[in-house]
């Protein structure tokens, strides 16, 4: 397995998701251990002293006023822990899992939690040994931390709850044993400092953005197909259009089509004598729209990259001021905020290619396509359907994409009487990406058959060696057959990546974050 070194404070979103997608291991650069060790040294001489810190001799939340003796600091922290594994629903994926364990690594090694260095080495040591804590998926509010959910990670370093190993889930006592560990015994705060963080929101934010910036480059790719498809105009797409509005976005998607598309037999056929003025806007307001999400998502970015380096338990240990302060970095708003506009972003990029994917069944409007896109209409329905489930994905993914963040409920006896609702904000992005992939891959087969349709003119050299791509995988279409495996298929085409690697080197290098 892999290895990969993260400095806290420095770690950027192409390392997170290598970690992510590869399944790294993760360890700490030699640089952030003088600092976790400082913290913890504050952080145990305030728990034999006699002033009341926050987490470290107190009850936590309504009962922060109530003092705990120094020989029951062991109790208190396994307590929190184990009364907070409260999550339900379904299991995190182990990749995330990984992740999540990658960015409370990351949070903890900005040297303010107060965690002993055996705290921080038993996670490096699970990650490089496979032990993954089983964490369900619901039951945080994005306020007071992910508290649930990092509750089910912590349980499994103190051997209790469930984790996997090898594949297998066991207890996680066992699984432990398995791998040659030994759980913890946390010391002060320390339980505190594992369950308060966004590391679980910041995880499932992370993982939609990765998979929506995934679909955006697709989408490029579906959308040229489908503009050659219909015989669309590229004249929309020149730069000095873009260049005249200024987005980023804007002007990359605009170059990334015009780069797709050139070398078109399709598209010079109709650069005379073409009666159409103007194409509808889902084929020539492509850049503005595709560029406005890969905007927003390249700001959704910042902000988790941001959060994926920040300390954010409480209290914290500002060493150079000699203080342990509580506050509020726990609280997942501005996550909250970048899974919103994650979910913006992946509701637009499927609803202007669903527009797209109606434009070229129809017969009225796909400039003498086949109606449905089969060769003998009427005995076959050929892509009706499949064209109905992308409206019904695009009008799911519409619903999907309502904000999150304007929600809040008082929790814990009013104490924490405003949350961010980050978790599930973020953790929704998972079904709405799958939706995403679908949409773009129905489009996919829609245009493939439709360039087929424009034979024997050939559309460009890079969106002919996606279609060949298309083709190892899905056949064409000649005649009505169960169709619910094509769809499948190309969806995972579009998930993988496999079509974007069919397209020469570095095409689609500058859309990144």
């Amino acid at each position: 397995m892999s290895e990969i070194v993260l400095t806290p404070g420095k770690v950027t979103l192409a390392d997170l998701e290598r970690v992510w997608r590869e399944g790294l291991t993760v360890r700490l650069a030699d640089s952030a251990r003088p600092g976790i060790a400082a913290s913890a040294a504050r952080i145990e001489a305030a728990a034999s002293g006699n002033v009341p810190v926050y987490g470290v001799n107190t009850g936590f939340g309504k009962l922060a006023s109530i003092k705990i003796k120094s020989e029951d600091t062991a109790t208190l922290q396994r307590n929190l822990i184990l009364s907070h594994c409260c999550g339900v629903g379904e299991n995190v994926e182990e990749e995330t899992v990984r992740l999540i364990m990658a960015l409370k690594l990351l949070s903890l090694g900005r040297g303010a939690s107060g965690t002993r260095p055996e705290v921080v080495a038993l996670i490096e040591a699970m990650l490089a040994k496979g032990v993954h804590p089983v964490i369900p998926s619901q039951g945080s509010v994005g306020a007071s931390g992910d508290l649930a959910p990092l509750a089910h990670m912590a349980a499994t370093m103190l051997g209790e709850g469930r984790a996997t190993y090898q594949g297998k889930e066991m207890a996680s006592a066992e699984a432990l044993a398995a791998a040659g560990l030994k759980p913890v015994v946390l010391a002060a705060k320390e339980g505190l400092a594992l369950i308060n963080g966004t590391q679980v929101s910041t995880a499932f934010a992370l993982v939609g953005f990765f998979e929506a910036f995934w679909a955006a480059r697709n989408a490029l790719v579906s959308s040229s197909l489908s503009t050659d498809a219909i015989m669309g105009s590229t004249a929309p797409f020149f730069d000095e259009i873009h260049q005249l509005r200024g987005h980023r976005g804007q002007i990359l998607s605009a170059k990334v089509i015009r780069e797709l598309m050139d070398g078109s037999e399709i598209r010079e056929s109709h650069r005379v004598g073409d009666t159409r003025v103007q194409d509808p806007y889902c084929i020539r307001c492509q850049p503005q729209v595709t560029g406005a999400c890969i905007d927003l998502l390249t700001q959704a970015g910042r902000t988790l990259e941001i959060e994926a380096n920040a300390a954010t338990d409480n209290p914290l240990v500002l060493i150079e001021s000699d203080q342990i302060v509580s506050g509020g970095n726990f609280h997942a708003e501005p996550v909250a905020f970048a899974a919103d506009q994650i979910a913006l972003a992946i509701a637009e990029i499927g609803a202007i290619s669903q527009r797209r994917i109606a434009l070229m069944v129809d017969p009225a409007l796909s400039h003498d396509l086949p109606p449905f896109l089969t060769p003998a209409p009427g005995l076959n329905s050929g892509l009706m359907i499949a064209e109905v489930t992308s409206a019904a994905l695009m009008s799911e993914n519409k619903h999907l994409a309502t904000p999150c963040s304007t929600d809040s409920t008082p929790t814990s006896a009013n104490q924490e009487d405003h949350v961010s609702m980050a978790a599930h904000g973020a953790r929704r992005l998972k079904r709405m990406n799958a939706n995403l992939a679908q949409i773009v891959g129905i489009e996919v087969l829609c245009a493939a058959a439709g360039v087929e349709f424009r034979g024997p003119l050939k559309t460009s050299a890079p969106l002919q060696a996606v279609i060949a791509r298309l083709r190892k995988s899905v056949s064409a279409l000649d005649q009505d057959r169960y169709m619910a495996p094509d769809l499948a298929e190309v969806a995972s085409l579009v998930r993988s990546g496999a079509l974007l690697e069919a397209l020469p080197k570095g095409m689609l290098d500058e859309v990144r974050p």
